[in-house]
């Protein structure tokens, strides 16, 4: 179902599928915001981020929309949005310096519409590497990182988060190096849940259903209080 179009940046977050506009620090940035079935609704939103703008990365990538999927069927509302420069979003590609202050323009309105809801941090590839960049400034209550670019971009490690933290990394990815990964889970103090799934490329072609449900099977224990 498509979502439905609104005029303006909504002073609430829309009740059904919706698409629509939001400030940002170079412009307008396109959102689409989409609800849990009311049975399943829990007091959190998501928001997620999607792969780099220079290959071809929207908030319409496949690995994105089924991260979605899954988030959100866990009873999580949720909010993705084009980078700056992606789609109809004003401003161009900024190296993730950029696009860690549209992530920070979604949140402080997401925080102004939903004051009170637990905010769930996730991303794809260079979506992972600017949500795990800003996930303690933004204070997430989780976050979801799905093959992390480590060793293309600095992933912060002075700054790792703290909430619960589940990764997913395929171990044939051609794209991001699996064992750098690994290597750098490792070294962590506080190391996030790690779910490696064998035969898996970087855009998880034919493995799209089981990240969908390796993702719900792991959040489960972290999901919000239901919305009532």
């Amino acid at each position: 179902m498509n979502p439905t179009e609104l005029p303006a940046e909504p002073v609430s977050f829309p009740d059904i599928a919706a698409s629509f506009m939001l400030d940002g620090p170079a412009g307008k940035l396109e959102a689409i915001s989409d609800v849990a079935e009311r049975a399943d609704a829990r007091r959190g939103v998501a928001v997620i981020c999607h792969p780099n703008p220079v290959q071809g990365g929207t908030m319409h990538n496949k690995v994105v929309t089924m991260l979605e999927r899954a988030l959100r069927e866990s009873g999580l509302d949720t909010l993705r949005f084009n980078f700056r420069g992606t789609g109809a979003s004003a401003g161009s590609y900024d190296d993730g310096n950029g696009e860690s202050e549209d992530l920070a323009a979604v949140v402080a309105w997401l925080r102004r519409v939903r004051p009170g809801d637990a905010l769930w941090l996730a991303g794809f590839s260079f979506g992972s590497y600017v949500t795990i960049r800003n996930a303690v400034r933004l204070e997430a209550d989780a976050l979801v990182s799905i093959a992390p670019p480590v060793g293309r971009w600095s992933m912060g490690d002075d700054v790792l988060p703290g909430c619960p933290w589940l990764m997913v990394m395929g171990e044939a990815d051609e794209v991001v190096e699996p064992q750098a990964v690994f290597d750098w889970i490792e070294a962590m103090d506080k190391p996030p849940e790690l779910i490696r799934m064998p035969e898996t490329g970087h855009f998880f072609h034919r493995r799209l259903m089981d990240l969908r449900g390796a993702v719900k099977h792991a959040i489960a224990d972290w999901l919000p209080p239901a919305r009532t």
